[in-house]
C-alpha cells in the first residue's frame, strides 16, 4: 500500500501515526507540516491565510512522489525523506538529513505529555553556504552559519525564524515555540521545546530580493511609513515632567533644529498598568500635545505591557483572566520598582495573545492618551521582559508558554494597530523592542534594545540591522550613542556619538536615546544625564547639526524607499547582495550597507579612525558623494573618513543630495 496520497495540488504522506503534508503557498513556495495522528491549521503561526492558488502539481511516481510549484520542487521518498530542488535544473537546495541510519529520523517527536512534543527538524549542511536573517543578535556577525541561536525573545535579542540562504532559498520556521536553531557544519537542526507539529515555509529564487519580497507577501507587507516618521526623534532617560519635555522641544525650535518626534518615557504614569499620565508631573497633557502640534512635533508615549498589583486595572484584569497565567505559582512575571513602592515588587504582564485582553488595554490607552491627541506609541519591554526567564511556566490564551511565547511582541503590536485602525487612523507607527515574524504588518518599528555605549556596540549594529532587514522588518533603528552609559563630557564618547549619528542618519529611522552619565538607580526619580544634541560640546554640536540637516535632505529619497517596502516588501537598509547577487564579494561584506538602491554607506566604527576600507560592488559605477571622485567597481578602496563625514557613494550617477 502506497504511503502517498494526492489531494488536488497537495501531497500527503503517512507512516504509522506520522503525517506529512506539502502544499503550495504562494509563487515558488511550499508549506510543509508534519505531526502525529492529525495535522492542525489552528495553531499560532506567522503565515497569512492561504494565498491564491498557484499552478502547482503533485504526482506519485515509482519509489516516491513530488510536488512542483514554479522554481521549487519537493521530492519525498517512500520512507518520507524530503528534499527540495530547483525545478529548472534540478540543483538541490535543501534536503532532510536523518540523525542516524536507524533512529531518530530527520523529523523527531519526543513526547512532553498532553499531546505536546519536543520537535526536531534536521537538514543537510552544504559547504560554503551562507545564512542570513533570523532576527536580531548582538554577536556582531552578519552570516549566521556556524551559530547556535536560541529561539527566545530577550532584550536586544529578537527571534524571527526566517533564514535566507546563499543557495537560493528562504525558510520560515512557522512556529513561535521556544527552542533553538543550530547552523552547524554537519547539519542544521531546528528545535521546538514544546509544540504540537512541525510547520515551515520554503521558497526558491536565484534572486535574493525576490525571496525577501515573497516572504513579505507570505507574512504581510508593512504599511506606508508616514512622512513625519522619517525625521529626527528626540528622547532621553527620561523627561520627568511636562515642563522639561516642552523646554527641549522649544529649544529645538529656537535653534532652528529639525524635530519630528519627542518622547515621554517610562514612569510618566501613576502605576504600571494604569496606562495614564501622573497629573502631578503632567498636569495638562492635552495642552502639551497642542503646543507640540503647532511646532510640527509628535509626542510619543511609552506604554509597557506590565501590570502592577496595586494598579487600578489589576483587579478587573485578574478577575477576567486577562493576565498571562502560570503553570504553577502566582501570576507575576517580573520584579519592578514602581511609583508608590519603596522596594521591588512583582508585576504581571497582560496576555497579548487574548483578543479580549488586547481590547481592554487599547480601550484604556484610548481613553487616557489617544483622546488627548496622542497618536504615536512606544511599546517598550514587549518581549515580554520576564524575570526570571521561565517561559515554560507561562500559560497564554493561545497555548502554553513553550509553544507560543515568541509571538507575544507581534500580538502586542497587533492590539494597538487594530485599535488605531478602528479609530480611523492610517498613520500607525509602533516603536517596539521586540518582534516576531509578521510584526511588520502591524506597523512595528523595531530598535535594537538596551545596548552598550561603546564603539564595539556601534560596530555590532550594522550586521544586526542587516539581519533584521532580511527578516522582514523594514522600520529599524538604534539608540544613537547606545543606551547604557556615555559621559557627555568625555572626548572619546563625543567622538562615538558623532560617529553614531552619522550611521543613524542613513538608518530607516533616526532616533536619539540613552541613559547617560551621571546615571541614577532604577526608580520613579531617575532621569539620566543630559542627552540633547547640544549636550556634547560645541565641536560635536556643530557636526551633529550638519548631520541633522543631512537627514532632512535625505528624507524625500528615504520616503521613496519606504514606499518600495510597503509595495514590494524590500527594506530600505539592504545588504549588498540584495542589489548585487552575482558579485560573490557582496555576500561577504557585513560592515557596509545600501540605503535603497542608490547609496552605499560605510560607517566608521573604530575610535580615532580617519580612513577605512570600502568595497564597491561590480556591475555599477560609484562616485564618492562628498568629493565627486569616481572609483573602480569590484575593488576595495582606502577612503578618507575624517570625523566630519561618513563614507557614502552614489551608484550610477544617482542624484541624492548628500553634500550641500
Amino acid at each position: 500500500m502506497s504511503p502517498f496520497r494526492v489531494d488536488g495540488d497537495t501531497l500527503l504522506w503517512r507512516s504509522g501515526h506520522e503525517l506529512l503534508r506539502i502544499r503550495p503557498w504562494g509563487p515558488g513556495s511550499l508549506r510543509v507540516q508534519s505531526g502525529l495522528h492529525a495535522l492542525r491549521d489552528d495553531l499560532p503561526g506567522a503565515l497569512l491565510d492561504a494565498p491564491a492558488p498557484a499552478p502547482a502539481q503533485a504526482v506519485v511516481e515509482p519509489g516516491g512522489a513530488r510536488i512542483t510549484n514554479g522554481l521549487l520542487t519537493a521530492a519525498v521518498s517512500e520512507a518520507g525523506l524530503v528534499s527540495f530542488s530547483r525545478t529548472d535544473d534540478g540543483t538541490e537546495l535543501l534536503a532532510e538529513q536523518p540523525a542516524h541510519f536507524w533512529w531518530p529520523g530527520p523529523r523527531h517527536f519526543l513526547s512532553a505529555g498532553n499531546g505536546y512534543q519536543r520537535l526536531e527538524q534536521r537538514f543537510r549542511a552544504y559547504p560554503g553556504e551562507r545564512l542570513y536573517g533570523l532576527g536580531q543578535r548582538m554577536h556582531g556577525r552578519f552570516d549566521q552559519k556556524g551559530m547556535v541561536l536560541e529561539l527566545e525573545q530577550r532584550n536586544g535579542e529578537i527571534t524571527i525564524p526566517f533564514a535566507l540562504s546563499s543557495r537560493g532559498y528562504g525558510l520560515l520556521w512557522n512556529s513561535p515555540a521556544v527552542g533553538r536553531v543550530e547552523l552547524a557544519e554537519n547539519g542544521t537542526r531546528w528545535v521546538a521545546d514544546g509544540a504540537r507539529q512541525i510547520d515551515y515555509w520554503i521558497t526558491a529564487d536565484p534572486d535574493p530580493a525576490a525571496i525577501v519580497s515573497r516572504y513579505a507577501e507570505a507574512t504581510g507587507r508593512p504599511p506606508m511609513l508616514p512622512e513625519w516618521a522619517t525625521g529626527f526623534w528626540q528622547s532621553k532617560l527620561r523627561y520627568r515632567t511636562q515642563d522639561e519635555l516642552l523646554a527641549v522641544a522649544r529649544e529645538h525650535r529656537e535653534r532652528g533644529l529639525p524635530l519630528s518626534v519627542i518622547v515621554a518615557d517610562f514612569f510618566h504614569w501613576t502605576r504600571l498598568g494604569d496606562w495614564r499620565f501622573d497629573p502631578a508631573e503632567w498636569p495638562d497633557p492635552a495642552a502639551m500635545v497642542r503646543e507640540l502640534d503647532e511646532m510640527g512635533v509628535r509626542l510619543m508615549v511609552s506604554i509597557w505591557p506590565s501590570v502592577n498589583p496595586t494598579s487600578e486595572n489589576h483587579p478587573a484584569m485578574a478577575e477576567r483572566g486577562l493576565l498571562v497565567g502560570t503553570e504553577s505559582g502566582v501570576e507575576f512575571h517580573a520584579g519592578w520598582v514602581d511609583k508608590g513602592n519603596d522596594a521591588e515588587i512583582p508585576v504581571a504582564f497582560y496576555d497579548a495573545t487574548s483578543p479580549e485582553a488586547r481590547r481592554f488595554v487599547w480601550e484604556t490607552v484610548r481613553r487616557n492618551y489617544y483622546d488627548l491627541g496622542i497618536r504615536v506609541w512606544w511599546l517598550d519591554a514587549c518581549e515580554p521582559e520576564i524575570r526570571p526567564g521561565h517561559p515554560a511556566n507561562l500559560r497564554f490564551h493561545t497555548g502554553p508558554g513553550l509553544e507560543v511565547f515568541n509571538s507575544y511582541p507581534a500580538e502586542h503590536a497587533r492590539g494597538f494597530y487594530e485599535g488605531m485602525r478602528e479609530a480611523g487612523e492610517d498613520e500607525i507607527v509602533l516603536l517596539c523592542r521586540s518582534a516576531w515574524a509578521g510584526s511588520q504588518r502591524w506597523g512595528a518599528a523595531v530598535w535594537s534594545g538596551d545596548i552598550p555605549a561603546t564603539f564595539e556596540s556601534l560596530a555590532a549594529q550594522v550586521p544586526a540591522g542587516l539581519n533584521m532587514a532580511v527578516s522582514g522588518i523594514p522600520w529599524w533603528t538604534t539608540d544613537i550613542g547606545g543606551f547604557h552609559g556615555g559621559d557627555p563630557d568625555d572626548p572619546l564618547y563625543r567622538e562615538l556619538i558623532v560617529r553614531w549619528f552619522q550611521f543613524a542618519a542613513f538608518c530607516p529611522l533616526f532616533r536619539l536615546h540613552g541613559n547617560r552619565d551621571p546615571r541614577t538607580p532604577l526608580g520613579a526619580a531617575m532621569t539620566g544625564g543630559p542627552n540633547e544634541v547640544w549636550s556634547y560640546g560645541a565641536d560635536a554640536y556643530a557636526l551633529i547639526t550638519d548631520i541633522l540637516h543631512l537627514r532632512e535632505r535625505l528624507r524625500p529619497y528615504l520616503a521613496e524607499q519606504m514606499r518600495t517596502a510597503h509595495e514590494r516588501g524590500l527594506p530600505p537598509m539592504r545588504p549588498l547582495f540584495l542589489e548585487f547577487p552575482d558579485d560573490p564579494r557582496s555576500w561577504e561584506v557585513e560592515d557596509q550597507f545600501l540605503l535603497g538602491p542608490d547609496l552605499l554607506v560605510a560607517p566608521v566604527t573604530s575610535p580615532g579612525a580617519t580612513e577605512r576600507t570600502v568595497y564597491l560592488p561590480k556591475g555599477s559605477t560609484w562616485t564618492d558623494a562628498w568629493t565627486g571622485t569616481e572609483l573602480e567597481p569590484g575593488a576595495e578602496h582606502q577612503v578618507a573618513a575624517p570625523l566630519s563625514r561618513i563614507p557614502v557613494f552614489l551608484r550610477d550617477g544617482a542624484r541624492v543630495p548628500i553634500a550641500q
